[in-house]
């Protein structure tokens, strides 16, 4: 959770000299090239086909949807006001287990999870031109694939290993990855060193080493109940915005994040 706190700075750092798209994909390459030269230091077996789906899953959540709807998304909105949106991730995850585990929460549990979903809405309108921008909508749609994605992973990572999931999910999205990269046009100017630093952070830690003790984790505790350190990660973004992005934060932004925070942990508890 510590590692993906710093994502969403990160990508804003990068997006604005890199590009959305090359951000978005690229990270996407290099994460895979490790994952490639891993598996196959360690001589591993191909998945059996009965795990294709899942990892087919796994790679549309977490190594193309959220990356690179999150870095469309921050070409017009802050690193602050994306972690808000974020906070509904812990909820969405514990939806997504449900759907795919078949369990049955209380009502209680989806009341709770849907006023999250109508806090963000509000402070993603009210803090806007008054309406839902693409900006939004694009973080909101990041938000439903990564948390597709955390399901199915750490179910998986019960059979797999976490590192063996995101490893074979970033493989098997390598070849569109690279395709999609070497058609985007890379900006005319070189990128500044620091621009440079928050793409390889993206790359190697956001994309990659997180994942090893996330889907850990997610094997361990479940799906559902471990991620619930997920609901300290808004906060920590939205910190992190303030002190190397120099985002200014006003009082709506703190207090969406903290009611966002607040659903999200009662949605936990009620389930």
């Amino acid at each position: 959770m510590l590692c993906f706190s710093f994502t969403l700075p990160a990508t804003r750092l990068a997006v604005p000299e890199f590009g959305g798209y090359t951000v978005g994909f690229g990270r996407a390459v290099v994460a895979g090239l490790l994952a490639l030269g891993l598996l196959l230091v360690r001589h591993e077996r191909f998945p059996e086909r009965r795990h294709w789906r899942g990892l087919a899953l796994v790679a549309l959540g977490v190594v193309f949807g959220f990356p690179v709807l999150t870095s469309l998304a921050l070409r017009t909105v802050p690193s602050s006001h994306g972690a808000v949106v974020v906070g509904l991730l812990p909820a969405a995850t514990a939806i997504a287990a449900v759907l795919l585990t078949r369990e049955r929460p209380r009502p209680m549990f989806w009341l709770v999870s849907a006023l999250g979903v109508v806090a963000v809405v509000a402070f993603a309108a009210t803090t806007g031109a008054g309406h839902l921008g693409t900006g939004d909508v694009f973080m909101l749609l990041a938000v439903l694939l990564a948390a597709l994605g955390y399901a199915e992973g750490g179910r998986l990572a019960r059979e797999l290993d976490g590192w063996r999931v995101v490893s074979w999910a970033l493989v098997f999205s390598l070849p569109a990855a690279l395709i999609t990269v070497l058609l985007t046009p890379w900006p005319t100017q070189l990128p500044s060193g620091v621009a440079w630093l928050a793409f390889g952070y993206v790359s190697v830690v956001s994309m990659f080493l997180g994942f090893f003790a996330w889907y850990r984790g997610l094997a361990l505790g479940g799906v559902a109940r471990a991620g619930q350190v997920q609901l300290v990660q808004p906060v920590l973004t939205v910190v992190w915005s303030a002190l190397f992005l120099g985002e200014a934060l006003d009082g709506r932004t703190l207090v969406a994040a903290l009611v966002v925070v607040g659903c999200a942990a009662l949605s936990r508890l009620t389930r």
